[in-house]
C-alpha cells in the first residue's frame, strides 16, 4: 500500500469507531438520567445494536456486494446516520428517540463489515497490514471517551444535570457526515459478485456455514459464545450508568482503560494461543467476565476504586481471549469454502441472538433491583451475571474437547 492509502484507512477506522464509541458507550446514562428511561427502555436501545447486527447480513450480501462500490455504500449510510444522530440529539423523549436509534443502528452495523472490506481490498498481506490499520479504531473510541469525560465535562454530575450529554449525539453527527464525505475519496471497492452472476440467498446471507454445526467441538462453542454474550450486554448496558451513579469522576474517560488493555492483550494473545491452547485460552476469557462482574460489585468510588479499575482493564482479556480467539478458531474450522460464512454467522450469534436476549434480561434485572430513581442495588445486579458466567465456562470446560487449533500472527 502507499503512503496516501494506509492514511485514508487509519482515518476511516479512526473515525468509524469515534462515531461508536462517541455516544454507545454514555448512552444507558443519557437515556435514564435525561429521558427518564427505566430499565426496559434503555435495553431496548441497546438492542437496536443486536437488530442491527441481525439485519447487517441481508444489506451487505443483497445489495452492497452486488450492486454498489464498498466505499460508495459506506458514505451514503454515514451521511443517513448523521441525519438519524442529529435527530436523536433533538429527541424529548424515548418514544421519539427510539424510532431513530433503530433507524440508526441499522445503517451503522454494515459499515463494520464495509470498513474491513474495503482495507482488504487494498492490502496484499492482510495478516500483517491489517492490525495496524485497525489499531486506529480502538484508538478513536478512546479519544471519543476522553473528550467527552476531560475535554467537555459531559458525562459529569453537573454535565448530566444540565444535559449536556446529549452533546455526544451532534459530535457524532457531525463525525459521521464527515466520514461519509470521506468516503467517497477511499479507494474503489467493487462489488464481490456479478449482477447476473446467480448466487444462492443462503450463500450470499452466509447461511452455508451452518454445516459447520455438524461438528460437536464448534456446535459447543457456538452456543457458549451465544451465551457469554449474555452477561457481556450487562457491561454495554449498564456499565457507565453504574460508575456515573456511585459517583466515579470522568467514568466515560476511565471506561477508555478498557480498549487501552485491548490493544496489549491482542499483542500478548499469540503467546497464551501457543503455550496454552484454544480451549484454556477462552476460558480465561470466559473466568475474566466472572472476576470482573465480581470486581464491580464490590467495588465502590472511594478507598474500593482500584477494584472498578481493575474491572474495566480486564475488557482486554474479556474480549481479546473470548471473541478473538473464537474467530481464529472459527478460521481455522470453516476452511477456505466458509471463511466469511463461518465469521458471519459467528458475528450474528453474538452481536445479534447472544446479546439481543442479554440486553433483555439486563434491563429486567436493573428494573427488578431499582431501589429509588436513578438508584439502584448494583452489588445484586453484578452478582448475576457473574454467576451467570462461570456457568457457562463449567459448561465448556467439560463439554468442549481439547483440539489443536493453529494460529498465524
Amino acid at each position: 500500500m502507499t503512503l496516501k492509502t494506509k492514511f485514508q484507512l487509519s482515518f476511516m477506522m479512526f473515525l468509524e469507531f469515534f462515531i461508536w464509541g462517541g455516544w454507545f458507550v454514555t448512552l444507558g446514562t443519557f437515556l435514564g438520567n435525561n429521558l427518564n428511561a427505566n430499565g426496559g427502555e434503555i435495553a431496548q436501545a441497546f438492542s437496536t445494536q443486536s437488530w442491527g447486527a441481525i439485519i447487517a447480513p441481508f444489506i451487505i450480501g443483497l445489495i452492497a456486494d452486488r450492486y454498489f462500490n464498498a466505499e460508495r455504500i459506506l458514505g451514503i449510510l454515514h451521511l443517513l446516520g448523521a441525519f438519524l444522530m442529529y435527530q436523536m440529539y433533538n429527541a424529548d423523549g424515548f418514544s421519539v428517540f427510539y424510532p431513530y436509534v433503530l433507524g440508526y443502528m441499522i445503517i451503522y452495523m454494515p459499515t463494520l463489515a464495509l470498513v474491513n472490506s474495503i482495507s482488504f481490498n487494498q492490502m496484499s498481506d492482510p495478516a500483517k497490514e491489517f492490525s495496524p490499520i485497525r489499531v486506529f479504531g480502538t484508538i478513536g473510541w478512546i479519544v471519543a471517551g476522553l473528550v467527552i469525560s476531560y475535554a467537555f465535562l459531559w458525562d459529569s454530575p453537573e454535565g448530566i444535570q444540565s444535559g449536556m450529554l446529549k452533546n455526544t449525539f451532534l459530535m457524532v453527527a457531525i463525525a459521521s457526515a464527515l466520514l461519509g464525505i470521506f468516503s467517497f475519496t477511499l479507494p474503489k471497492t467493487p462489488p464481490r459478485v456479478k449482477k447476473d452472476e446467480k448466487v444462492s440467498v443462503s450463500r450470499l446471507l452466509g447461511l452455508d456455514a451452518l454445516k459447520l454445526l455438524n461438528d460437536r467441538n464448534f456446535l459447543i462453542f457456538f452456543f457458549s459464545s451465544v451465551l457469554i454474550c449474555i452477561p457481556l450486554a450487562f457491561y454495554y448496558q449498564n456499565a457507565n450508568p453504574f460508575l456515573s451513579e456511585i459517583g466515579m469522576q470522568n467514568p466515560t474517560g476511565k471506561m477508555t482503560i478498557g480498549q487501552a488493555s485491548e490493544v496489549v492483550f491482542m499483542l500478548l494473545l499469540p503467546y497464551f494461543f501457543k503455550k496454552y491452547g484454544f480451549k484454556k485460552t477462552i476460558m480465561a476469557g470466559m473466568l475474566a467476565w466472572t472476576l470482573r462482574y465480581l470486581l464491580f460489585a464490590y467495588g465502590n468510588a472511594g478507598e474500593m476504586a482500584f477494584m472498578l479499575l481493575t474491572g474495566i482493564a480486564l475488557h482486554g482479556i474479556c474480549y481479546d481471549f473470548f471473541f478473538v480467539s473464537g474467530q481464529i478458531y472459527t478460521d481455522s474450522k470453516a476452511g477456505e469454502k466458509y471463511k466469511s460464512a463461518a465469521q458471519g454467522l459467528i458475528t450474528l450469534a453474538t452481536y445479534g441472538v447472544g446479546m439481543l436476549i442479554g440486553f433483555w434480561i439486563a434491563g429486567k434485572i436493573t428494573d427488578m433491583y431499582l431501589i429509588s430513581e436513578n438508584v439502584h442495588n448494583w452489588e445484586k445486579i453484578w452478582i448475576i451475571p457473574s454467576l451467570f458466567a462461570l456457568v457457562v465456562l463449567f459448561l465448556f470446560m467439560i463439554l468442549f474437547k481439547k483440539e489443536e487449533v493453529s494460529y498465524k500472527s
